[in-house]
């Protein structure tokens, strides 16, 4: 199992996410960089912490309110593979992702608008050889979010098999409440999608506090887990889980 790094971005610089409540968000003030630039927090998760890849939310973009394309692209340039969640739900949208160097694709169902998308996009990242989509289950108080009444109201195991069936292999479980909370992660979802789909990779997200939290995640099956709140705080130093160690 690993841990993944993950960066938020509104309006230039990264930003200290905290149960989804995005107006409120703020710098963020990490043990990492002396700024919220966000290249320079990327670039010392490189250095100090051998991160190889990084999660990237472009909450602008999400928003639809421009976007962060040359600080994304600045970003992979430094050797870290890119999950990019910019609010993708069209193969339109993919296209963009891509230009701006995404090496694994995020489909969230915040922004998901129409289910039929999926085969779409996924047949846009196979054409350009290089993006792996992962599909990101977005809940928030345990309800699923979705782009579009029709998104919110499906059962996300039949949204997760219907994404499967287009070859989607990869999905995150995130529930937006549980974020910067140091309330550890709400699991119900992800263990019943582990059960469903026992072959997926799967990543959790929202609330993990420290390497216990990850050795119980590594416990139960699971290939990884998105951190942001306690890397920048020094509570967690290492980007991988081992529990031999």
């Amino acid at each position: 199992m690993r841990v993944i790094p993950v960066l938020d971005l509104r309006e230039g610089v990264a930003v200290h996410a905290v149960r989804g409540e995005r107006t409120r968000y703020l710098p963020v003030e990490s043990v990492l960089a002396p700024s919220a630039d966000p290249v320079e927090l990327a670039r010392a998760l490189a250095t100090r912490l051998g991160a190889r890849e990084c999660y990237v939310a472009d909450l602008d973009a999400i928003a639809r309110r421009g976007d962060h394309g040359p600080v994304i692209r600045a970003i992979g340039g430094l050797g870290l593979s890119v999950w990019l969640d910019a609010g993708t739900a069209t193969p339109a949208d993919a296209e963009r992702a891509m230009a701006q160097g995404a090496t694994r694709l995020i489909i969230g169902t915040e922004t998901l608008r129409d289910p039929r998308d999926l085969g779409g996009i996924v047949g846009v990242t196979r054409a350009a050889a290089r993006s792996a989509c992962v599909l990101s289950l977005d809940f928030r108080d345990g309800r699923l979010l979705g782009g579009s009444p029709a998104v919110e109201r499906l059962d996300p195991r039949d949204l997760a098999a219907e994404a499967w069936a287009v070859g989607i292999r990869a999905y995150i479980v995130l529930d937006l409440t549980r974020v910067g909370s140091n309330e550890g992660a709400r699991l119900g979802p992800a263990r019943a999608l582990r059960r469903d789909l026992p072959d997926a990779e799967l990543i959790v997200g929202g609330g993990v506090r420290d390497r216990a939290d990850l050795l119980a995640l590594q416990g139960e099956g699971f290939q990884g887990a998105l951190v942001a709140t306690a890397l920048h705080r020094g509570i967690v130093t290492s980007l991988t889980v081992d529990a031999t160690t």
